[in-house]
């Protein structure tokens, strides 16, 4: 099993287990490698040392203290510039997003490309008044604003949209 440290456009850094080198790049061409912030397909990898996931091996031991180090730099600041303790806040902003998204897919209804047409509907007393989700252009959006309606863009992973293979 190769364990690959892997970064989407957007800047999310996020770990990927292949069988192999040719494994990666085959799932890379049929973008089945997304991100599981953004569900970018666009991913590539960062230069890492290489790591092996063997049956009984010990996983890698965490110094007893990090350096104390100041969060105020840039918010361009490349991840593996930031101390141990950022990527760790990343980790759980990641995870806290996930929790995040799942709540949104739960608790609303996919109108898919009737995002629009079913928001109004529901702004002006034509369908029952409940949470929905969906696709919509940006124009759409913009209308959908000043006629006084409530929406917010919200980039869902794909990976939580459906089913896992």
């Amino acid at each position: 099993m190769k364990v690959l440290d892997l970064r989407c456009e957007a800047g999310h850094t996020f770990e990927g287990w292949f069988a192999s080198e040719d494994d990666f790049v085959s799932q890379c061409e049929r973008a089945l490698v997304q991100c599981p912030v953004c569900g970018d397909a666009h991913v590539h990898k960062k230069l890492s040392a290489p790591r092996l996931n063997l049956s009984g091996a010990l996983p890698p031991r965490l110094p007893d203290t990090a350096p104390a180090t100041s969060a105020s730099g840039s918010p361009a600041v490349e991840a593996a510039q930031l101390p141990a303790a950022s990527t760790e806040l990343q980790l759980a902003l990641q995870q806290a997003w996930e929790r995040i998204a799942k709540t949104v897919l739960a608790n609303t209804v996919d109108v898919g490309d009737r995002f629009a047409e079913e928001a109004r509907r529901i702004h002006y007393g034509e369908a029952e008044n409940r949470g929905i989700r969906g696709r919509t252009t940006l124009t759409e959006a913009r209308d959908l604003v000043e006629e006084g309606i409530d929406l917010m863009p919200l980039a869902l992973p794909e990976h939580l949209k459906g089913p896992l293979q």
